[in-house]
C-alpha cells in the first residue's frame, strides 16, 4: 500500500497556467466517503481509475490504493456513485526537486475555486513557494473533493 503525504493551498491567480506542463479534464464520482474513507471512480481523459483512501491521521498522510480501469467499467460504475461529480480540470506544474503542483480548477457547483496539491515524501520535507499559491488548507475537510459534493463551493457563505 502506498501512504499518501500532501500538502493543499488555495491559489492567487490562475499565473501556475503559464506554467503547466499539461492539464486533464477529469470528472469523478464517490461509490463511497464516511469517517474519512473514500471509494472514488475518476475518468481523466481517456483513462480511468478506481481509487480507495483510508482516514487521515493529521490531514496530511493516508492509506491510497488506486489502480487504472477500462473506461466502459468505470461509466457503469459512476452510476452506482453518490448523486453528483466532481468536474475539474488539473494542471501539471513542475516543482523543484522532482516534485509537481497538480492544480485543480473546478466546474459546475464548485466553480470559482482553484487548489493546489503537492505530494511530498514524507510530512517535514520542504518546497519552494510559488508567488500563485495561496493559504494552506491541508487537514480541512471542506475542501475535501468528496464533501464539495455535499457542500459545493457556490454554496459557501466565506470563501
Amino acid at each position: 500500500m502506498h501512504i499518501e503525504t500532501e500538502r493543499k493551498f488555495r491559489v492567487l491567480s490562475d499565473e501556475y497556467k503559464l506554467q503547466a506542463t499539461e492539464s486533464h479534464r477529469m470528472t469523478q464520482g464517490y461509490i463511497a466517503h464516511d469517517a474519512g474513507r473514500t471509494v472514488r471512480v475518476r475518468i481523466s481523459d481517456d483513462k480511468a481509475y478506481l481509487t480507495i483512501k483510508g482516514p487521515s491521521r493529521n490531514g496530511l498522510s493516508r492509506m491510497e490504493w488506486e489502480t487504472e480501469i477500462p473506461r466502459g467499467d468505470a461509466e457503469e460504475l459512476m452510476k452506482l456513485c453518490f448523486e453528483g461529480v466532481i468536474d475539474k480540470t488539473r494542471y501539471i506544474v513542475p516543482a523543484a526537486n522532482g516534485r509537481k503542483f497538480e492544480v485543480d480548477e473546478f466546474y459546475g457547483d464548485n466553480e470559482g475555486l482553484v487548489m493546489a496539491e503537492i505530494e511530498l515524501e514524507s510530512e517535514d520535507e520542504t518546497f519552494e513557494r510559488p508567488e500563485w499559491l495561496g493559504r494552506e488548507v491541508t487537514g480541512d475537510k471542506k475542501y475535501y473533493n468528496s464533501h464539495l459534493l455535499g457542500y459545493p463551493y457556490k454554496q459557501w457563505s466565506e470563501k
